[in-house]
């Protein structure tokens, strides 16, 4: 019937879907996150988007290990320079919002 291989296969795509599939909803957190802080900070969200920069293995509060991820944006105070932020979470839970210092009115 299945060989070995065609298990292991079967495995690492299983993998690799859960994987993409979770990595896409802390993506789609990450940016909730980003718009909540900068309409709270007054700025504008540039280009409607955030991108993952950093990804690295860390232990939550619990003491589990779980994926730290830095997503980060750009936005603009006054409309005439781009500033980066960015989104820091620990598994699917968005632990901190950071903005660059940046001109004000």
């Amino acid at each position: 019937m299945f060989d070995i291989t065609a298990v292991i296969w079967l495995i690492v795509i299983a993998l690799v879907v859960f994987y993409w599939h979770r990595a896409l909803i802390a993506k789609e957190h990450a940016y909730a996150a980003a718009v909540r802080h900068c309409k709270q900070m007054q700025v504008q969200l540039l280009d409607q988007n955030v991108h993952l920069r950093r990804l690295w293995f860390k232990r939550d509060e619990r003491g589990r290990l779980s994926l730290w991820r830095a997503f980060y944006f750009e936005f603009s105070a006054l409309g005439d320079e781009r500033y980066q932020g960015r989104v820091i979470m620990l598994g699917a839970r968005v632990t901190g919002v950071e903005l660059q210092p940046h001109r004000i009115s």
